[in-house]
């Protein structure tokens, strides 16, 4: 198992995101405005199960993006002229969802940086169960302030 970089206290000094919506666990590795590796344990108490679907829980792939864009936020907010910003969508293209993530999984998500021009940038990203991709897409981030 891999050693773990941060919790989420940690990557909560990063980002603003809090429960319910704090959608990752951990940061497993990661090269300040470069790339990210960081892990979401999905368990059957999340509270996106409750309504998605009853009987057959499925992770929505809209919160597993979702949980790509944390980690890439963490990854460019880590940066230190970035420190106190939110990191916003400005766009989600090539998304292709290809296994259902369910209770008991553990989602790898990698997200690599591929452009950046000051405070827009875009990542490049996997999100992985046991080796198997399920989501990967690319995404673009406007980082802003806080007003």
């Amino acid at each position: 198992m891999a050693d773990i970089l941060m919790n989420k206290e940690q990557i909560m000094e990063i980002i603003p995101h809090r429960d319910p919506f704090l959608l990752i666990d951990e940061i497993l590795e990661l090269e300040v405005g470069m790339k990210v590796h960081a892990r979401k344990y999905i368990k059957e108490d999340d509270f996106w199960f409750k309504g998605h679907f009853p009987g057959y829980p499925v992770t929505p792939g809209v919160l597993m993006v979702e949980m790509i864009a944390q980690a890439g936020a963490v990854c460019l907010l880590s940066k230190p002229e970035f420190k106190g910003k939110v990191g916003l969508f400005g766009g989600i293209d090539k998304a292709k969802f290809r296994r259902q993530v369910v209770p008991g999984d553990v989602l790898d998500i990698e997200v690599e940086m591929i452009r950046q021009r000051g405070p827009v940038g875009t990542g490049k990203a996997v999100a992985s169960v046991g080796g198997e991709k399920a989501v990967s897409c690319e995404i673009t981030f406007i980082i802003a302030d806080k007003k």
